[in-house]
């Protein structure tokens, strides 16, 4: 775990020795394309809004140009929920220049990328459990334009997996097998989506947790990772001659732009730092949204209302009974 602006314990001490809503000004939360992050972001929206009396609001966009606004422009100020280890140079180059660093975690059990077949299929075919081993099937796979090959589905352009998914295609160059883009994150699950009705194959690139894979069952398929390589060529777009290498189980922190500890001030820093979820709590937030077709600020609010105490833990008693109040 790589080292907070503030340890949380001496930020908690601040929070807990001062008002709870010391100086806390314009504060600009970047939200990503996936609904983890889309309630992450407006959780933190919601608590830092009404508890400690930030002018906070929400600027939506994709990993990689967003990251970049942070390191070179300041903005956003904060992103609440990211994975640097995927984002290779982008970032290591913006922390070792002191322009970002992690100053909170999301998700403290973190998160897997991968690519995923239908747990139907995996479960007929149990002898595939790789990504090779997939790969010398493309007829359970069929490409939908050209049935004869097998496709790997690919998510939207700006995400950090969908640059490894397309170095890792590259690099295992099967010519039986082509890529599909898709444009956006709901072209993705609706791929998915359209798979199971039919009860059809697919490999897709995707990642857990998520409320997707709760409805849709799926495997993720297996192959190592290597560090080095991931660091060398996997992660970076322009890179011509990847080798075949995948993901690891990945970090899911908060990160913030150079001097947005100070301006939040001690007792909204103390919150950033102090809060996180797992897994599984996210989980019943994204279900909850995905089954009211619920945006993050509603997933927000039902999440303060009905896991009280997940949240409460994060906060003094006072800061809690006005976030309370701005959810109802």
């Amino acid at each position: 775990m790589k080292t907070f602006l503030y340890t949380t314990a001496a930020i908690g001490a601040l929070c807990f020795a001062g008002t709870a809503n010391a100086a806390c000004g314009d504060i600009s939360l970047g939200s990503f394309s996936w609904q983890s992050s889309e309630a992450m972001t407006a959780v933190d929206n919601l608590i830092l809004n009404a508890g400690y009396g930030c002018n906070s609001s929400i600027v939506v966009g994709d990993t990689v140009p967003t990251i970049t606004s942070m390191i070179e422009k300041g903005q956003p100020d904060i992103a609440p929920e990211a994975t640097p280890s995927l984002l290779g140079e982008v970032y290591t180059s913006g922390e070792a220049e002191g322009r970002i660093s992690q100053i909170g975690t999301a998700i403290s059990d973190g998160q897997v990328s991968g690519w995923y077949i239908p747990q139907y299929i995996a479960d007929a075919h149990p002898d595939i459990k790789t990504v090779e081993d997939a790969m010398k099937r493309p007829e359970l796979f069929p490409a939908a334009e050209d049935p004869s090959k097998g496709a790997v589905i690919q998510g939207p352009q700006g995400w950090g997996d969908t640059v490894v998914t397309a170095q890792l295609f590259k690099a295992l160059n099967n010519p039986n097998f082509v890529m599909v883009p898709t444009g956006s994150a709901a072209a993705l699950d609706g791929a998915i989506a359209k798979a199971y009705e039919q009860n059809q194959g697919i490999i897709a690139q995707y990642w857990s947790p998520t409320s997707l894979l709760g409805k849709y069952p799926m495997m993720r398929l297996e192959m190592p990772h290597d560090a080095d390589e991931w660091a060398r060529c996997t992660s970076k777009q322009d890179c011509p001659d990847p080798k075949p290498n995948y993901w690891k189980q990945a970090e899911m922190v908060t990160l913030g732009s150079a001097g947005v500890v100070d301006r939040l001030g001690p007792d909204a820093a103390a919150y950033i730092a102090k809060r996180s979820w797992t897994q599984a709590e996210v989980g019943k937030v994204m279900l909850w949204m995905t089954e009211n077709q619920a945006n993050g600020a509603d997933g927000a609010k039902w999440f303060i209302k009905n896991m009280p105490e997940v949240w409460t833990q994060w906060v003094p008693t006072e800061v809690a009974e006005k976030v309370k109040a701005a959810a109802n």
